[in-house]
């Protein structure tokens, strides 16, 4: 089944973790690699097929700029990502996020 990576990056943690909450209530998806981009802002990343992808993203960029002072910054899907982009990227499922794997 092809898979999706889609990222968010907004300004402040409270938008942030509001994307993460809703990405992964929305759709089957799985929320791999969370880190501070730079200047107050957040990432996160999330794998799943890519309609569901889809799904989590608008949710996600939903509740990121509904939250108090959210600004969404950047955001991207990359529809069935070649493994070099995969390995040289924290875009895997790793240890951390397995059990959470749907």
């Amino acid at each position: 089944m092809p898979e999706a990576v889609g990222v968010i990056q907004a300004l402040g943690f409270p938008s942030i973790l509001a994307a993460a909450d809703a990405v992964v209530k929305a759709a089957r998806v799985t929320l791999v690699f969370f880190d501070k981009a730079e200047k107050a802002q957040f990432m996160i990343v999330f794998r799943g097929p890519v309609s569901e992808v889809n799904a989590a993203m608008a949710a996600g960029l939903r509740e990121a700029e509904n939250a108090f002072g959210g600004e969404v910054t950047t955001h991207y899907i990359v529809p069935n990502p070649p493994p070099n982009v995969v390995d040289v990227l924290p875009l895997r499922h790793n240890e951390t996020s397995d059990p959470y794997r749907v």
